[in-house]
Parts: C-alpha cells; structure tokens; sequence
C-alpha cells in the first residue's frame, strides 16, 4: 500500500489581537506573544504540526507589518524551511487561504489553523485530523467543531445533519452568534458544534469553490501571484492586485454555500483566547484563584489575573480583577468585562494614542 501523501499545514497569522490590549498591539499581537507557554502562540501553533510522518513544512500566511517577527519565531521553532507568504494588505481569510492553495500541487491536503488558538490535546487534534482526512479527500471542505461546554455567546455555531463517515458530518447550517437562550438550547439539543476556524481540504477543491462561489477573491489571488516578488522561502503577492480582493471570510465566501461541506466535532482543549477572560480561566492559578505573572505582590487578593511585563504591580483587598501592565499603559477591569475591551481601544484610537495604532 502507497504511503499517505503528507498533509500541507496553512498556518494564519494576520490578526492583530487588540481585545488583549495593552500586551497584544497591532505591532506586536497575540499570536507573537508567549501568553500561557514559553513558546509563543505562533510556535505552539507549529510544534502542532511538527510529525514529519503526517505534516510537510508548514506555509505560513502573515501581513507585512509581522513578517520579520514570523522569521524570527519560526526559526527559532525550528521551521526555517517553511514558505511565507507574506500579505501586502489584510483581506480576511478567504483570500489568504488562497494564496497558499495556489502555490501548492493541486492535489495537496491543506490543513488551515489560526496562528493563535490554544489546543490542549494534540493527541485528539491529530486524531480527528485522521478522520476528517478520508472524507476531505473525497471532495468535500471539512471544518473541526469545537464540542461546546457552555452555552457560549461568543462563537458562531454549526448544526451538523448525517452522518458521512465516523465522527464526520455533512453541515445542516450555520448559526451567527446567538442570545443566551439559543445558546442554552443548542448545548442542550447536542447536535451543534462551536465554529473554531480549522479546515481540512484539497487546495483544487478550495479553488473550484472560489471560481464558483468568490470568483472576485481567485481572480486577485492569481492575478497578485502572477506579479509577485519572490526570496528565499518567501513570496510576496503584488499589492495592487491582492488589494482588489473582497475583505471576506472562508465561511461567507464559501462554506456557508457549497454542497459539499462537513464538520467533525472535536473535544481537544480548544480556546481561542479571545481576550483576559478567556485567557484567564485556561492559565494555572495560587491557592487564592489568582494568576499572577511578572512584577506582582498580590495581597489579600482573589480571583484575579494581575501581568506586568513593567513596573511594580501591588493590590490589596480586592478580588475579581483583571489588571495589567505594559511599559507604556495599565489596564484595570472587573473580571467579565472583557467583552467591552473593543470600547476602550476604540477611545484610545479616538485619542490618537500612538500605543494602539
């Protein structure tokens, strides 16, 4: 029997991380900062797709403003031979995604990660990898469901319909984000599945898809590689060209359109750290609750996340904060607040602070 051929990892890294302000800034985001490891969230993100028996190099996609910083870390990840591409302008996940399936062999099984979620269990991440495989090569876009264990307001949600092979399901719908109640509900009905932005398919199937579906997103894509500046295991799409590409994700482009498109849910551990909230319930924390990094005396304290990567950080007598501090800016909020975090960078921004832009 013929080997399986490997898997070609597409890893995204265009975000800029703004709900864990003052630590993740536009220059500096999230996926470049190690949060809950001492490898940052772009090199655990690799180290997933390090078994040369499954994975081939990882390509990753990243905007112009991150590129040297990806250098930096994916080198000392120990991934220097993976492509970069690197994106002259951001256009959402559509278009990035098609830049990678354009420069491989058609026939090449891609699997899309963002560059800054959190997967516990690598073990239950490469299995299900395993399973959606099959079905993935039978033409159809399959995405990884994250198994819900809350009713969760925060993420898109995706009914699955019949059964397709073991542990894969044809997509019934897609779900926007919905009230608390409708969360309730689907956690309740069991057959929904938290939408966590991984993807397994054929690079030719995505294209097709795109021809059919987003032909504006491929004609750029084709059109900008057609142009492109190329280096040592880089490539550098034509600005003017990738700058016509509609700004849209995979899902409105192309998921939520197909026939041919399939969820495999997943229990592995998954946060997408969407902000210190997040972040908080997924790092260890003392006796009191507390998850304390850097320069910190926490006295009397509970419940909190207190970082500094600046100065002296001390509290007493208080509970159920997330503060930090940065060289430049401290943050202070009551725990479950991270939902208005869009509030404040919006007044920085309004304020023209040079830290936010």
């Amino acid at each position: 029997m013929p080997a399986q051929p490997l898997i070609q990892p597409v890893i995204l890294s265009g975000g800029s991380g703004t709900r864990l302000w003052p630590l993740s800034v536009p220059e500096r985001p999230k996926q470049l900062l190690a949060l809950i490891h001492a490898l940052t969230m772009l090199q655990l993100t690799v180290a997933r797709v390090q078994d040369e028996t499954r994975f081939e190099p990882p390509i990753l996609v990243c905007g112009a403003r991150h590129a040297s910083q990806v250098k930096e870390q994916m080198s000392a990840a120990g991934v220097g031979a993976g492509r970069i591409i690197v994106e002259p302008v951001a256009r959402n996940t559509a278009p990035a995604i098609a830049l990678a399936a354009a420069i491989v062999d058609p026939d090449a099984m891609l699997l899309v990660m963002p560059s800054d979620h959190v997967v516990d269990d690598v073990d239950a991440f490469h299995a299900v990898v395993d399973r959606a495989l099959p079905v993935a090569q039978d033409g159809w876009i399959v995405t990884f469901g994250i198994e819900p264990d809350r009713p969760e307001t925060g993420y898109g949600y995706i009914r699955r319909a019949e059964t397709l092979a073991n542990g894969v399901y044809r997509i019934d719908r897609f779900v926007e984000k919905p009230d608390i109640a409708k969360a309730a509900a689907y956690l309740a009905e069991g057959d929904c599945s938290w939408n966590g932005g991984i993807f397994l398919f054929r690079a030719s199937d995505y294209l097709a898809a795109l021809e059919e579906y987003a032909p504006d997103v491929l004609n750029a894509v084709v059109k900008s590689l057609e142009f492109a500046r190329s280096g040592e295991n880089e490539i550098h799409p034509d600005a003017q060209a990738f700058a016509a590409a509609p700004n849209i994700s995979i899902d409105y482009a192309v998921l939520e359109k197909i026939d041919r498109a399939a969820v495999a849910p997943v229990d592995m551990g998954w946060s997408d750290v969407g902000g210190w909230d997040a972040l908080y319930d997924i790092i260890p924390k003392d006796g009191d609750g507390n998850a304390l990094s850097g320069d910190v005396v926490a006295l009397d304290t509970q419940g909190s996340l207190i970082r500094s990567t600046g100065p002296v950080v001390a509290t007493i007598g208080v509970s159920d904060l997330i503060v930090v501090a940065t060289g430049d800016a401290v943050l202070v909020m009551s725990r479950g607040e991270g939902r208005r975090m869009g509030e404040i960078t919006a007044a920085l921004e309004a304020k023209a602070k040079p830290r936010i832009s």
